[in-house]
């Protein structure tokens, strides 16, 4: 049985392992949370590194891909220091071809139930494939990237203010503490409602979970939620708040939906390279594995 692991320095009340079949092959799945204790997490990818087939990096991203150039995080690559012969990724390669395909297959299964083009992106720039799908089928886009990354109160209107930004921004974000850029640990438990008129003023709110859990507010009518890593009690989070639909762009296995860092790693331990895919390699395997968006109505 082939082993993909996601070493996540999120909370551990969010770990599960399972057991899958794809494409004939036995694959576990496995996510190990580290509460935020980054000398554990790396401590856990050196004692695990040759002994599993892909590892995925969770609660933080190595890079923040972008189109000009990819910026990378300087304290989560020191997550990984140590490892010297297991494929890592962060979950960027499915970011850009799963997640580019998530609007289109919405518009095709939700159509009316769609109000209105407008959508809420809370971290654009770091799900560009998912943001340039809104931007390319004519939403009107509002951008959180400030806000939810920086907690700078400043929100973007048009994606040639994100490029702006990013290129002014991310070398600095780039070394700043994995603490200040993504909540880790307990703090993914919080919830602190802010920036409402933006989760309320648009049909659709999309992006990572996390942002978008970390600052919405007690309703959420009628919202159509884009995200992924979501588990029964977030599912249950959202429909008490009245959220429409949960659209996930992972499959949902078992019960919960996994970080595209955990389903990158289970291909790239599917394929057995010792690599990481490249993106049209990535795209082969999901149109052989027949994946599309889990789409969920809620209320």
């Amino acid at each position: 049985m082939k082993r993909a692991v996601s070493v996540s320095l999120g909370s551990p009340t969010r770990d599960k392992v399972i057991d899958v079949e794809l494409l004939g092959e036995q694959i576990r799945i496995e996510r190990i949370g580290v509460n935020g204790d980054e000398a554990l997490a790396r401590k856990t990818f050196a004692d695990l590194d040759d002994k599993v087939d892909a590892f995925g990096v969770g609660g933080i991203d190595l890079y923040i891909y972008t189109p000009w150039k990819n910026y990378p995080l300087h304290a989560a690559h020191k997550l990984i220091t140590d490892v010297k012969q297991t494929p890592v990724v962060d979950g960027g390669g499915l970011r850009e071809t799963l997640e580019a395909r998530v609007l289109g297959y919405v518009e095709a299964q939700l159509g009316s139930d769609i109000p209105e083009k407008s959508v809420y992106l809370v971290n654009g720039i770091s799900r560009y494939g998912m943001t340039m799908s809104f931007v390319e089928r004519g939403y009107d886009c509002t951008y959180g990237d400030l806000m939810t990354g920086l907690d700078i109160p400043i929100a973007l209107n048009s994606i040639g203010a994100v490029n702006m930004a990013g290129k002014l921004l991310m070398p600095i974000a780039g070394r700043l503490p994995l603490s200040m850029l993504y909540p880790t640990g307990d703090k993914q438990e919080e919830i602190v409602p802010k920036y409402q008129k933006h989760y309320l003023g648009n049909a659709i709110i999309a992006g990572d979970w996390l942002y978008i859990k970390r600052n919405m507010p007690l309703e959420l009518p009628g919202k159509i939620i884009i995200t992924n890593t979501t588990t029964p009690d977030d599912m249950e989070l959202l429909r008490q708040r009245g959220a429409s639909y949960l659209v996930t762009s992972t499959v949902n296995l078992d019960g919960r939906t996994f970080g595209t860092n955990m389903m990158e790693a289970a291909l790239v331990a599917l394929a057995g390279k010792g690599r990481e895919l490249t993106h049209a390699e990535l795209d082969d395997l999901l149109d052989q594995l027949g994946f599309v968006p889990e789409i969920t109505k809620l209320n």
